[in-house]
């Protein structure tokens, strides 16, 4: 299974989670609802045994498709998050302004 397969969504009220589980390590991006129409992304943790495989993007990709597929958009006040949404214009359709 690949790792973007492998990631989970938690939700708790106005807050929320992307996980990755492998090798008993976890990557996280946590995120806050505004509302009904947008989500803020405030966290990217990534352990050192995940580190230069992709996980961080994959956890941001999975928010950016789940975004399109609810309609909602995505102000990515965290840095790795932020920097990802430059490095990506593909996902200008999803990023609140």
């Amino acid at each position: 299974m690949s790792v973007s397969e492998s990631i989970t969504m938690e939700e708790n009220g106005s807050k929320g989670r992307y996980l990755y589980r492998a090798d008993g390590h976890e990557a996280e991006m946590t995120f806050s609802r505004v509302g009904t129409s947008q989500i803020i992304i405030d966290h990217t943790g990534v352990p050192d045994a995940f580190r230069g495989q992709g996980v961080g993007v994959a956890l941001v990709t999975r928010a950016v498709e789940d975004a399109r597929a609810k309609g909602i958009r995505i102000r990515p006040l965290c840095p790795f998050a932020n920097a990802q949404f430059r490095r990506h214009p593909e996902w200008a359709d999803v990023l609140a302004r």
